[in-house]
């Protein structure tokens, strides 16, 4: 079942470990005076900002439907993401900024080893975090969580690129490749921030369940729409956590409208036991509207 109160935590969670780490961070950077721990210091902001979106858009999505939003405010947690992808780009071109400037005066490593230690202790951290969201944000179906997380777990991969750069570059003594470093950076970064935003423009456009849960609503309504004859024009949306689901459903003309209406409890009722958070709308029809296409049930 759905934990709205659990991705609520989480999403508050987030905000004081995004400071956290953005501090641990900025004393990497201050130790080092490296422009890569710099870059990846600056892009912390960014994380920090995106935490508090991302808060925001999930109490947001978790209020009830009312007399303007009558299916809810499911996808405030999209306009989250999107916004948070624009952020991350904004991030980039600051370390693209940072680097360019950097390849155009001298500066020295002023204290690299701790530098690159404490700077390890904040990859740790997100790391550890970056998979509690994802993990959490696609079970509960939430695109703000788990765009928090995927951009987190670009930070980490980031991390680990900036470290092993100034590793090279304590081993050849090549101080560019400090500030080349952090050119990769912020095309790492610039990638992520392009994914977040293009998974989430396909939620504000209802994009439909993927082709596995297509395949489980339609066995569900198969095995539970005995005395019904078919069910075509299915179709499917999702936002946020919530599913909606819609179909005609084919029955004999006869048939009572009580009992047509069991039969569609019946299936609604399964639909929510397999799928969270599922909104199912059936348009029952009389026989003469079979299409002898979709599903045929009898």
């Amino acid at each position: 079942m759905s934990n709205p109160r659990l991705v609520s935590r989480l999403a508050a969670a987030s905000i004081a470990v995004s400071i956290a780490v953005m501090g641990i961070k900025f004393v990497a950077w201050e130790l080092s005076g490296s422009v890569a721990l710099y870059s990846d210091a600056l892009e912390s902001i960014v994380n920090v900002i995106a935490a508090l979106i991302a808060w925001f858009a999930i109490r947001m999505s978790r209020k009830p439907a009312d007399d303007t939003h009558q299916f809810g405010h499911h996808k405030a947690e999209y306009f989250s993401a999107v916004f948070e992808g624009v952020l991350i780009v904004l991030a980039a071109l600051l370390i693209f900024h940072e680097a360019w400037m950097a390849l155009g005066r001298e500066h020295a490593l002023a204290n690299p080893g701790p530098g690159m230690l404490v700077n390890a202790l904040a990859a740790s951290i997100n790391a550890v975090w970056a998979f509690i969201l994802i993990r959490v944000g696609r079970r509960e179906k939430s695109p703000a969580l788990t765009a928090d997380g995927r951009h987190i777990y670009a930070d980490v991969i980031t991390s680990v690129g900036v470290l092993f750069g100034l590793l090279v570059t304590l081993a050849t003594g090549w101080i560019i490749l400090d500030a080349l470093m952090a050119f990769i950076v912020g095309a790492n970064v610039l990638w992520e921030g392009w994914r977040v935003i293009s998974s989430s423009v396909n939620g504000l456009m209802d994009v439909s369940v993927d082709s596995k849960e297509t395949a489980l609503i339609e066995k569900i309504i198969l095995a539970n729409a005995t005395g019904a004859l078919e069910a075509h024009d299915i179709r499917t949306r999702m936002a946020g956590p919530v599913t909606f689901i819609e179909f005609h459903l084919v029955v004999e003309g006869s048939m009572s409208v009580s009992r047509s209406h069991q039969i569609c409890d019946h299936i609604e009722a399964e639909l929510r036991k397999a799928i969270p958070n599922a909104r199912t709308i059936i348009h029952v029809e009389p026989d003469h509207k079979l299409k002898d296409e979709g599903i045929t049930i009898s």
